[in-house]
């Protein structure tokens, strides 16, 4: 038997309630949105359900959002996990706080999380707690700021590398 949207939007609602929220499908992708404090509890219970079984975190990103009103909205953590059984995936959003960007790993349920979670902690500034090793991954360390936060600058005015004769973008004099 095929496993429908319904079924996974049944189970999950009846298992977590009001948590659990905005099911709808785009495209070929189930989507729903959590409430952040019950993302180890929901990813848990999709990975371990003997009917649901989605087995596999194919991804897990950062979105920024900081013209939200809500600074509760202003980062999402995004989660696309996959049903091999059924090749059925699904995409699970959480809303977390702008002014202190933080919520529990899921590297101790699905391994491959470690990295990716490391990403979004070095370039959007996101606190994974229970992390094992929470630090950068691709920025130096030195670093101070998150470069991909809509409100990190573009380019560094100071540098001199980004001179325009090193592009051969230089004017003739004739």
């Amino acid at each position: 038997m095929a496993l429908e949207n319904t079924d996974i939007q049944n189970r999950l609602t009846e298992t977590f309630g009001e948590s659990v929220r905005n099911f709808q499908q785009e495209k070929d992708l189930f989507s729903f949105e959590m409430d952040a404090d019950k993302n180890t509890a929901v990813i848990l219970f999709l990975k371990n359900n003997e009917d649901l079984k989605f087995q596999f975190l194919t991804s897990l990103f950062t979105v920024h959002y900081p013209d939200d009103s809500n600074a509760d909205r202003q980062f999402a953590i995004v989660y696309l996990m996959h049903n091999w059984y059924e090749n059925k995936r699904i995409r699970i959003k959480a809303f977390i706080n702008g002014e202190k960007p933080e919520i529990k790993t899921v590297s101790n349920i699905f391994l491959c999380a470690n990295w990716m979670e490391r990403e979004s902690y070095d370039f959007y500034g996101i606190d994974f707690k229970g992390h094992p090793q929470l630090k950068r991954i691709l920025n130096m360390d030195e670093m101070i700021s998150h470069p991909m936060r809509k409100e990190f600058p573009m380019e560094d005015s100071g540098r001199t590398d980004k001179d325009d004769r090193f592009f051969g973008r230089t004017t003739i004099n004739l």
